[in-house]
Formats: C-alpha cells, structure tokens, sequence
C-alpha cells in the first residue's frame, strides 16, 4: 500500500514537473489596460472612464459607447483604464488621455492644473443633468439614525478627489456643522478600481460606521450582498453632472467630431438606446466650463485643494 501511495506521489509530482514547461494559461487583467496604448502613435485617441468602479465595470459601460464613437467619427478611439483617481490625473498631465469621462470635482482639477476643457456632460438615468453623494450606514446599526449621529464615528469615503463619494457628502456634512475633526477616523477606499463598491462592502462589513459614495452605487452591489441591509442616512445637494473633457492640446476638429457624434446619440432610437442604457445614462448635452463652477465654490468653501 505504501509503495503504490509513493509511486502515486511520484506520478503527481512527474505530471506537475510536466505542465510546468507547457505554456502558462493566459489571464485577462483589465488592471493592465492602459500600458497597451502606445500614445506615441498619433491616430490613437484614448479614452479613459475615471475609475470610480472596477475596470470590468467600466469596460462593460463604455466599450459600445467607444465602438461607436470609433464608427461614428472614423478615428481610432480606444478605451484606457488608469488604476486611480490620481493616475488619471497623472495620465492628463502627461497627455496620455485625450477624451477623459470624469466626476466634475476630477474635472476641474484637470481644467485648472492642465487647462483641459468641458464640451459635453450627461443626463443621468433619472433624466437629470445633476447627480449627488449618499451618506450610508448599516441598517441595524441604532447609533445612527440622522446626520448628527455621524459625529465621532469612523468614515470611509471613495477618494479625497470623488465627488459624490467624498466632496458633496463632505460639503453636507458642512452644512450641518460637522467639520473633518469631527469623526474619530477617515479612510479612503483602498486599491485600483471599485474604490465604490468597497466603501459599500466596507461598511456592510462593519469595518466603518458610515460610508459615502454616489447615488445609484448600491444598486452595482445588489448582485454582492442585500443591500437591505444599508441604510442611506442623508443625501447631499445636487451637483453638475458627469462630463466630457479634452486634453488642451488636442486639435480643437477632433473635439468637434467626438462633440458631435456624442450629441447625436438619441435615447427613442432603438440603436441607441441599448448604447445609453449600457452607459447609465440617458442622453449627452453640450457642456462649457462655467457649468462646473458651483462645484469650485463648495472646494474653495471647504478648503479643499485643486
């Protein structure tokens, strides 16, 4: 018995040595994406999707989305996908991405450090041009039941560059005389990508009291946990909504057929609509700086450095 158990072995070991030299299994790392795209090749133009949720996520929304702006216009657009909020940032400031799709605190970032300029946002799938942050907690947890129970509690939010995830609710938080000292701990959703849906699977845990992420967030989760068990405490103002920005240096016909492609996208049609619906969103409407000031003046208001 012992000798045919070690001859056993002995197979298994010979077997594993064996498919140790056939060629290793190729694996899809999303993660990777953007190291593909060479921007030395000048009929590139890359877009990129701030990476508020994964990068399957991510890809899922947009790729039809990219694929038809490649027909629409006949330019090789193709979709990048920086790790964080910082390296999209980064990734500008490099000119790296020539299309960014972008929270507006993100954008007017990249509009005052690198001079990139808006010229469409969307209209959210509640047929608003506006969008919001959410303040979340377990629903069973009896500590907190309004805005003022947040004080001494530990907080995660998504990024200190979100803005539903971070700068609306902070800006609430304001409002009700609740300042950053005020929590006992503030932590940023770790990692690349899905920095949303961790804050969600964060305080679904317990390892924080209260989470803040953008409206619509914990309906992405349903499929990951019972999202019964969160409770929204507060809602933040509304705010500009998600938008379209271009790198300054990019040739002002480029911008102008992407622009126009994008404007063209019309929910009654049957082609388009499956585009939008994949997106999230409804429609794409023309867009100008000054739209994103209201969000410059809750930074300023609460010190926050652009």
């Amino acid at each position: 018995m012992k000798k045919k158990l070690l001859s056993a072995i002995l197979i298994l070991i010979f077997l594993l040595a064996g498919c140790s030299q056939e060629q290793p299994a190729n694996k899809i790392d999303l993660s990777k994406r953007e190291t593909v795209i060479l921007k030395e090749d000048e009929n590139i133009i890359t877009y990129a999707y701030l990476p508020q949720y994964s990068h399957t996520l991510s890809y899922h929304r947009h790729h039809l989305l990219v694929e038809y702006l490649r027909k629409e216009t006949e330019m090789n657009i193709k979709q990048i996908f920086p790790d964080t909020f910082n390296k999209h940032i980064k990734m500008v400031e490099q000119g790296r991405i020539d299309i960014s799709y972008s929270n507006p605190f993100i954008y007017i970032k990249i509009a005052n450090r690198y001079g990139a300029r808006a010229f469409s946002r969307v209209i959210e799938m509640n047929n608003r041009k506006n969008f919001r942050g959410q303040i979340i907690c377990r629903s069973d947890n009896r500590s907190i039941k309004s805005i003022g129970d947040c004080r001494g509690k530990r907080w995660i939010a998504v990024d200190r560059t979100s803005a539903g995830g971070y700068l609306y609710p902070l800006g609430h938080f304001f409002e009700h005389g609740l300042t950053k000292s005020d929590f006992s701990e503030i932590a940023f959703s770790p990692g690349p990508g899905g920095k949303q849906e961790k804050v969600v699977l964060a305080v679904y845990a317990g390892k924080y009291d209260i989470g803040t992420i953008r409206e619509g967030t914990l309906n992405v989760v349903s499929d990951k946990i019972d999202i019964n068990e969160i409770k929204v405490v507060a809602t933040s103002r509304w705010y500009p909504g998600w938008v379209y920005s271009a790198r300054k240096d990019i040739e002002p016909e480029i911008i102008e057929k992407i622009k126009k492609a994008l404007l063209k996208l019309d929910y009654s049609r049957k082609e388009h609509r499956h585009i939008l619906q994949t997106a999230e969103i409804m429609g794409i409407i023309p867009s100008e700086d000054k739209d994103f000031d209201p969000v410059r003046k809750l930074a300023l208001k609460l010190g926050v450095k652009l």
